[in-house]
């Protein structure tokens, strides 16, 4: 196993984040503007030797490529520079955005599949039945709405209809749990309504097709309850499709929250993001869009070792 996740960081990890840094670097000078225009504004009066001076300070007065060459040279080491807007460690700056961020996608990656494989289960026993009908048509919206709809119309019903539930916002953990997880419970029904809609459509679909099969068959003939058969046999084959929708799902997550944090108040990575963004800060970017590429690769290598778990036929060489 070692030797497997040694080659997949090298052959697929460190390629992946050096071609991600490439592109966000390059993208990041193409956008209109810089730094020094968001700093000093493109009035008349701003001089081109008060430009020349910021951009030499934050070393942006080199082309682009000799700036990547010596951002990459720091981040080997683990120097991912300083924030171009407050100097400050780009590393303790996501650091310090990144608990928000991990409470969001953990709560929406744990409801969704709490609500989701029970659904898909159902569904599938229950076939062409009224829950199997609900099920579906529920699942169908979850893939329909984009996140930030979701977020929006749920921000105007609590907001005009039912008050109980802060629509912005973040309480940290530390001023309460329970205040924590109130502040939580729109963003996460906002992030986690395409995971479950997926989970659940996939349990579904790969829990029909194990059910036809003949060894469940036998099963039955030997004796064994629905129940049996259905948890203790058909359901663990079916969910190796299952893991895979929730690895690559969850690491969307990561990206999805750029919008909901933003729509939420939430001082987490997607905001930090996409503030750095706006403000031509490219450490920052470079810094949590490197993380988010990160996560997202060792999301789906752990997805990989969870086969071998489920379905110990599945190779991991």
């Amino acid at each position: 196993m070692l030797s497997y996740v040694a080659r997949r960081l090298v052959v697929v990890f460190l390629p992946t984040l050096l071609g991600i840094s490439i592109l966000v670097f390059g993208a990041m000078h193409l956008i209109p503007g810089d730094f020094v225009d968001v700093m000093l504004g493109i009035g008349p009066d701003v001089s081109a030797e008060q430009r020349e001076v910021i951009a030499r300070s934050h070393g942006l007065d080199k082309p682009v490529p000799v700036q990547y060459v010596v951002w990459l040279g720091n981040a080997l080491t683990g120097d991912f520079g300083r924030s171009l807007r407050t100097n400050q460690p780009v590393a303790d700056v996501i650091i310090e955005r990144l608990p928000a961020t991990l409470e969001l996608a953990a709560l929406a990656t744990i409801a969704s599949l709490v609500l989701a494989i029970p659904a898909g289960i159902l569904s599938a026993v229950r076939r062409n039945g009224v829950v199997d009908a609900v099920a579906r048509i529920t699942a169908l919206i979850g893939l329909s709405i984009p996140n930030f709809l979701l977020g929006t119309l749920l921000i105007l019903f609590v907001s005009l209809r039912w008050p109980v539930l802060p629509t912005t916002g973040f309480v940290p953990l530390s001023e309460g749990i329970g205040a924590n997880l109130k502040s939580l419970v729109l963003p996460t029904i906002s992030l986690g309504a395409l995971l479950a809609a997926s989970i659940m459509r996939m349990t579904r679909s790969a829990l029909l097709e194990e059910l036809r099969k003949e060894y469940l068959t036998v099963a039955r003939a030997k004796g064994l309850s629905g129940r049996a058969v259905v948890l203790g046999h058909a359901l663990r084959n079916a969910l190796v499709p299952v893991v895979t929708v929730v690895g690559i799902q969850t690491g969307y997550l990561l990206g999805g929250t750029v919008i909901v944090e933003q729509l939420f108040a939430i001082p987490g990575i997607g905001r930090l993001a996409l503030d750095a963004v706006l403000q031509r800060d490219y450490p920052v970017v470079q810094g949590t869009t490197l993380f988010i590429a990160a996560s997202f690769v060792l999301i789906n290598l752990l997805t990989d070792l969870v086969y071998g778990f489920i379905d110990p036929r599945i190779s991991r060489t």
